[in-house]
């Protein structure tokens, strides 16, 4: 009888944890629900090192420059053309749903008026004399922005905290622990007027790197800022007491396994206003990138520096304003979704609706049509968002594949999105029966464009119907057999893109590359199959390898790619990207080699923070 009740009061004791920890996981998802829906936010890096243009505290730190000339920019800061309700609006108009601005960077200089003890500011400090974050928060909360404040833990200017720069420390915390306790007291109190003058929604905390969680004493830290704010939301960067994973510069190839995630993502090299990094992405990158993050069921935090009188570089303003432009004709498929379908599914990027019972798709091409594979049920309507005209037909097969016919679409110069919608949540089978890829009756079909997607889709996914058909490795001497009904086109195809079919190997998991793709049986060179008339160069995401030579198949010419978000010092690589001539496009489908410098290695690890620039 006692075992009995011991069990009864366990058994409770558990139902009561249970319990609890449902209604705190409820209360997290309610406060983040905000977050969620956001989809896009503005990263705003604004201090003194806009002066010079050199990079934000990290210039100092690795000895480019010595503290006593990094500061010297607090002279000329004079922020005499700022105009922060013109800055709100412009994010505003990118379709950006929050902002978040660095108040405070490691290099210690705060944009407010901090009466902490021996604190750097703009207004007491700077040629400026005013308090420059205020009047831009009551911009953001004005024109219904919710406001995030990043905040540096590490203040490599303050004579209170143990690290100077990379070479040099002012002490140890376990022989000075009173003085490490007077920077933590330094610290909280800035939080503190954070938090009491401008009631931030989100709090974008960065260095935890550098001490644990112990020494930052994070625990009370995170109770200071509840205090003020219970739903304040956190980033993953006050050691583990965060709300969402914050990936940086480069775009994830698998999705952070966490409910919440934002990338962080400058528009060239820089966080800061810096003259001579002219190495901007394009507007149509960032769009892409933005798609590429919705698709994973992320955030998108894109960098813009001003300068140091206030003004905003003019490539920044054209970036944020075609940001603007396809944000207001996609909102749909946007802001209230989540991560898309498998890519054995969907070759391309997708998301759903958060009710499920819509699906898009994200098309990077100009093409005649697309696939969607093991789908359960047809859907209800396709229509092309933002073009009421488009005429959009789709079949839908035993197989339960649908095919979405676009010939008569007008594309986006971008990223154009088709809507799937359904009456009820659609159901997509894993491992689904595939359409008859037999050889001879895809050479049979008198659609060599349709033909052709099917011979590149069963290669891919490891099925190299064209062992043993009389291929050959040059494409030249077929002995493939034909009949009366055979297409020519489609043989004519296969001929020039031979390489790239004769004894090749499945191609790359999901999240490298939004096609299809082969893998040369060497594992050397990577094929990738490009459908339709591309928006931009296409991209290639966790290629570890060194490129040697880019080619088209069948074609000779080469092609020239460049390499974003590549830091040199970290083994993470950065995002290919591959222009093709378009006179050079294969009516029917394009194939890209490209020649490794050794067997295809692929990079699949999480992408985290920055803890380092050197």
């Amino acid at each position: 009888m006692k075992n009995r009740a011991i069990k009864v009061v366990l058994l409770g004791l558990l139902l009561s944890v249970s319990n609890v920890n449902a209604q705190a996981r409820a209360i997290s998802n309610q406060k983040m629900e905000w977050f969620k829906k956001a989809k896009l936010g503005v990263f705003i890096h604004w201090g003194i090192y806009s002066v010079n243009g050199i990079s934000e505290s990290w210039s100092f730190f690795n000895n480019y420059i010595n503290h006593d000339q990094y500061m010297k920019q607090l002279s000329g800061f004079s922020a005499s053309k700022y105009k922060p309700g013109q800055w709100a609006e412009l994010i505003k108009e990118s379709g950006a749903k929050y902002a978040v601005i660095t108040t405070k960077h490691h290099d210690g200089v705060s944009l407010w008026n901090s009466k902490a003890e021996r604190a750097i500011t703009i207004p007491g400090d700077a040629l400026a004399k005013k308090d420059v974050l205020s009047p831009f928060v009551s911009a953001l909360k004005n024109t219904g922005l919710k406001t995030g404040l990043y905040f540096s833990l590490p203040d490599w200017s303050h004579p209170y905290y143990d690290i100077n720069t990379r070479t040099k420390k002012r002490y140890e915390i376990k022989t000075d622990p009173k003085r490490w306790q007077s920077f933590i007291s330094y610290y909280q109190k800035q939080l503190n007027e954070l938090s009491s003058l401008y009631n931030p929604d989100l709090l974008w905390f960065d260095g935890d790197w550098e001490h644990t969680s112990e020494e930052w004493q994070a625990p009370e830290t995170l109770n200071l800022l509840k205090k003020y704010n219970p739903d304040i939301i956190i980033n993953s960067r006050l050691t583990t007491h965060g709300d969402y994973e914050t990936p940086e510069q480069g775009a994830p190839v698998i999705a952070p396994q966490t409910p919440y995630w934002e990338l962080c993502y400058t528009m060239n090299d820089s966080w800061g206003y810096q003259p001579y990094d002219n190495n901007y992405k394009t507007p149509n990158m960032i769009v892409r990138t933005f798609a590429d993050v919705i698709s994973m069921g992320g955030n998108l935090l894109v960098d813009i520096g001003p300068q140091s009188d206030g003004t905003i570089p003019q490539k920044q303003v054209e970036i944020l304003k075609n940001l603007g432009r396809w944000t207001s004709k996609n909102k749909k498929a946007i802001y209230e979704t989540d991560h898309g379908i498998p890519f054995e599914n969907y070759k391309g990027k997708s998301a759903l609706s958060s009710s499920k019972k819509s699906l898009f798709l994200y098309l990077e091409e100009a093409k005649d049509f697309t696939k969607i594979y093991g789908l359960a049920t047809m859907p209800s309507a396709v229509k092309v968002l933002g073009d009421d005209q488009a005429i959009v037909n789709f079949d839908y097969n035993k197989e339960k594949t649908l095919t979405i016919h676009l010939s008569k679409v007008k594309f986006d110069q971008d990223v154009t999105v088709v809507e799937l919608a359904f009456e009820t949540p659609p159901v997509f089978f894993k491992n689904s029966v595939k359409e008859d890829h037999s050889l001879s009756r895809l050479l049979e079909n008198k659609n060599t464009k349709l033909a052709v997607y099917d011979i590149a889709d069963a290669l891919h996914n490891g099925n190299n119907i064209l062992t043993n058909s009389g291929l050959t490795a040059d494409g030249l001497d077929l002995s493939i057999k034909t009949t009366p009904q055979t297409n020519p086109e489609t043989i004519n195809w296969l001929s020039k893109s031979a390489e790239a079919l004769f004894e090749t190997g499945n191609g790359l998991p999901d999240g490298h590359y939004s096609g299809m793709s082969t893998l040369s049986k060497d594992r050397q060179t990577l094929y990738l199959f490009v459908e339709g008339i591309p928006n931009g160069p296409i991209a290639l995401k966790g290629i570890k390898n060194e490129i040697a030579r880019i080619r088209i198949v069948g074609d000779g010419t080469l092609l020239d790619h460049k390499i974003y978000n590549k830091l040199y010092w970290s083994e993470r690589p950065g995002i290919v990207y591959i222009d093709i001539p378009r006179e050079r496009l294969d009516r029917n489908m394009t194939v890209i080699a490209v020649l490794l410098s050794k067997p295809l290695e692929l990079y699949r690890e999480k992408v985290g923070a920055i803890e380092n620039n050197l």
